[in-house]
């Protein structure tokens, strides 16, 4: 398998980045999970902001981009209220719209090394309903720390991962 590599995404790549995106929800409603994102999410002007303030990647494999999420090291907003508990209090860094093109094995993997290579500390959630996501992240190390709610006040199962 060729490796995969990660790069900031560019306004140029955003059609693409839609059709990855596009792959991914049409696969979460198949496996029972065809609520979270619904049938437009992310919008493109929700990843052209992303791609403006540089939190928007691609995972590439021969060209082509396979995959995409959003990553920073800072706040979540959404993060400062969780039913349960983080782990720690440290700065950490935050994992969203995780997608796949479905094309080739192993995006969650590349885009988590890419991230510990900015962060020893993690958060992420999702969806009570996305069950492939949650086994994803329990098979990489991730702790489940409880609730937390969406702006809109929907619940997203909240995980972090630290690594000594």
């Amino acid at each position: 398998m060729e490796k995969l590599n990660i790069s900031l995404a560019k306004e140029e790549q955003i059609d693409e980045i839609m059709s990855v995106y596009a792959f991914a929800r049409g696969f979460m409603a198949q496996t029972g999970n065809p609520n979270q994102w619904g049938k437009t999410y992310p919008e493109k002007e929700t990843l052209l902001e992303d791609v403006r303030n540089n939190r928007l990647y691609t995972v590439n494999s021969g060209g082509e981009i396979v995959g995409a999420f959003m990553f920073y090291v800072g706040i979540e907003p959404t993060y400062k209220i969780i039913r349960g508990a983080w782990q720690n209090d440290e700065e950490y860094g935050v994992i969203h719209r995780v997608a796949s093109g479905g094309k080739v094995k192993g995006v969650f993997s590349a885009l988590l090394d890419f991230c510990l290579t900015k962060t020893n500390h993690l958060r992420i959630d999702t969806h009570q309903d996305n069950v492939v996501m949650q086994s994803v992240l329990a098979k990489h190390g991730f702790t489940k720390c409880g609730i937390i709610y969406l702006a809109n006040g929907d619940e997203r199962i909240a995980y972090e991962k630290t690594v000594q």
